[in-house]
């Protein structure tokens, strides 16, 4: 009897420390519950905003699909599991490097690019086959801007390495169609627009959401091993050209000047020409007039064209004669010069006469 009652008040022992226990991990597992229960709702409050710097676009997406798409700012959502957002650069201009990799653009400092490590990894984009079966090194660089956030992000897959692809294999196909002296030279510029040109329209038909802004070509060389070789032949071609232009520009120079040389001495030649028409047909207008006056009155006219031809004689005549008809002989009378007339007047044969208008001393 009184094992049986020790067996039963231990089993009673036990079954208290057992609700005990059960008591004590009930109270100590609620604060537990609470603190976690708190972090996940704090968690879920944390999750419905977000915000939207100012080069971004959100696109929200909703279950997976794209809700909306929402600009630059602070904005709300449903939590995390029901919404969320990707954010897209928008405003900024995206680069893509072919041939070659900046590592450092600091403000103030050079531009340092990566070596190629002796891996061959650039070399595999940027050595190209021209038109002409020769080996180029070609390296440049596609600029370009997210216009539709959407169609980048779920349009196509890998949309970055999408344009790379795209544009390494417009750039082959152009240079490709061209002469290497050509893309070394005066067809970089050509080059760069028709890659341009091409690469917009296949991003277009994808449904890409880009629009590029620019593709320039870096740098354009031959490979090393026949750089020497092209860096000749290269200075020849400038030679030539600038050799071309200046002889057009001295061309441009003196052809205008010759023109204007020429058309200037026809103009004077048939100016010359109109006055001495004009003045023929004057002289002869005037004779004509002269001969009607003289058929009119002879005696009149005859002394009227004397007195006209004296007119003309004395005012430029430094001495003056006198004629004896009868001693055939020609006296000086008066010398214009000096208003007086000569002491001694020496005769003088009419085999040596003067004239009275040559200014010539007797």
């Amino acid at each position: 009897m009184a094992s049986q009652d020790s067996d039963q008040y231990v089993e009673e022992l036990r079954q208290r420390a057992t609700d005990f226990g059960k008591r004590t991990s009930k109270l100590g597992k609620r604060p537990i519950a609470i603190a976690i229960a708190a972090a996940l709702a704090l968690f879920f409050f944390w999750s419905t905003w977000f915000t939207v710097q100012p080069e971004e676009t959100g696109v929200v997406q909703r279950f997976g699909a794209v809700s909306r798409t929402v600009g630059p700012g602070l904005h709300f959502k449903f939590p995390v599991g029901i919404e969320s957002v990707r954010r897209v650069p928008t405003e900024r201009v995206l680069k893509e490097e072919f041939g070659f990799d900046t590592v450092n653009t600091q403000l103030g400092q050079r531009t340092q690019y990566a070596p190629d490590m002796g891996l061959g990894s650039y070399e595999n984009v940027s050595l190209m086959l021209t038109g002409d079966l020769n080996v180029i090194d070609v390296q440049w660089i596609v600029q370009y801007r997210i216009e539709d956030p959407v169609a980048y992000l779920f349009q196509i897959r890998e949309s970055q390495q999408t344009i790379r692809d795209v544009s390494e294999a417009v750039m082959r196909r152009v240079v490709g169609n061209r002469l290497g002296s050509d893309v070394l030279t005066v067809g970089r510029v050509a080059v760069s627009a028709e890659v341009k040109i091409e690469m917009q329209k296949i991003l277009i038909d994808y449904q890409t959401g880009v629009q590029l802004v620019t593709v320039e070509l870096q740098d354009v060389t031959p490979p090393d091993t026949v750089k020497p070789a092209f860096n000749d032949v290269n200075e020849a071609r400038q030679d030539r050209e600038r050799t071309i232009n200046q002889a057009q520009e001295q061309a441009n120079r003196e052809i205008p000047k010759a023109r204007g040389e020429a058309v200037r001495a026809v103009t004077e030649a048939e100016g010359y020409a109109v006055e001495r028409v004009n003045r023929a047909n004057g002289e002869a207008t005037r004779f004509t007039a002269i001969l009607a006056e003289y058929q009119r009155a002879p005696e009149v006219t005859r002394r009227r064209l004397y007195l006209e031809a004296m007119a003309d004689i004395l005012p430029v005549a430094k001495a003056l004669y006198v004629l004896d008809s009868d001693q055939d002989s020609i006296l000086p009378l008066l010398r214009l010069e000096s208003g007086q007339v000569p002491a001694s007047a020496t005769a003088l044969t009419r085999g040596n006469a003067l004239s009275a208008n040559t200014g010539m001393q007797p």
